[in-house]
């Protein structure tokens, strides 16, 4: 394995990204993704390690203009806990429960959760069916340059993005929902807290008089990265949630996923999973409860 040279812990953003210009980088927040994968030898250490969970201003949730605004190194904890996540955007809460264990919570952060880019990544789900964006921030032309990318449009395979590798991280937002959204989240396993999901889904949308608008589902586990279900989206558009559309739907739910076998699941195992869940989750959506 490739020596460590450099440790920068940079206190500011202008100064994180000036040392990403200078190339050939490791960033480090939380590490619990990161630690595994050098441990393995999936991935190495570049010249540089930049512990970035020092800078000022990436922590913490707010409201701005209308859109929610979470820090990228804000943790799995933070969110679970939070007070203005648990009014506005509740499935993020629900999600973060499922996450890991208490001490990898504690030190995960949902930007180092999306760039992971696992299919499999819990809190993508959710963010997904929000309709979430994420910032991206670089050095150019002697100062602090931001762009926003759409989360959908975000992940390119497995732990593959259109993040350059000059570019950072620092936040995610999405608009204050409805305040007739909901949305509810699952995933697989006996211990789904403690487990790496076979099958993730969530399901989102503005409720009102048991027809569902503005449908968003996410599904995690069941292609190369993690997706937005257009078709079933397409299906429940508009259409009353009673039992023989939702059972139609879950028949159909299939039809957007593009599952492998591999050793947490089988094909046929995860396309039943998406059926069983999209059931359970519609019913759920349409009971409006958590």
């Amino acid at each position: 394995m490739p020596e460590i040279e450099n440790y920068r812990s940079p206190l500011q953003l202008e100064d994180a990204v000036r040392i990403l210009a200078d190339g050939n980088v490791t960033i480090l927040c939380g590490g619990t993704d990161l630690a595994l994968q050098t441990e393995t030898g999936r991935r190495q250490y570049a010249r540089t390690l930049m512990n970035i969970r020092r800078i000022e201003g990436l922590s913490g949730t707010g409201v701005v203009d209308g859109r929610v605004r979470i820090g990228a190194l804000t943790t799995v904890t933070g969110i679970m806990k939070d007070d203005l996540i648990r009014e506005l955007a509740p499935v993020l809460a629900e999600t973060a429960d499922c996450f890991a264990s208490d001490q990898i919570r504690n030190a995960a952060s949902i930007g180092g959760n999306i760039c992971n880019a696992s299919p499999a990544g819990d809190m993508i789900i959710p963010l997904l069916v929000l309709d979430a964006e994420i910032e991206l921030a670089c050095w150019k032309d002697g100062a602090v340059a931001t762009r926003l990318v759409p989360l959908d449009g975000f992940f390119t395979g497995p732990g593959k993005t259109v993040k350059q590798d000059n570019e950072l991280l620092t936040a995610v937002l999405f608009n204050k929902p409805d305040d007739n959204f909901v949305a509810c989240f699952k995933k697989s396993g006996p211990r789904p807290a403690l487990e790496i999901a076979a099958v993730s889904l969530a399901v989102g949308g503005e409720l009102k008089d048991n027809r569902l608008r503005n449908v968003r589902v996410a599904m995690g586990a069941v292609g190369p990265a993690p997706l937005r279900a257009r078709r079933l989206e397409a299906y429940l558009e508009g259409k009353p949630l009673n039992a023989d559309n939702i059972k139609m739907a879950a028949e159909t739910a299939a039809d957007d996923a593009r599952p492998i076998d591999d050793i947490r699941a089988s094909i046929w195992y995860r396309n039943h999973l998406i059926r069983i869940y999209t059931e359970e989750l519609l019913h759920r959506v349409a009971e409006n409860r958590d």
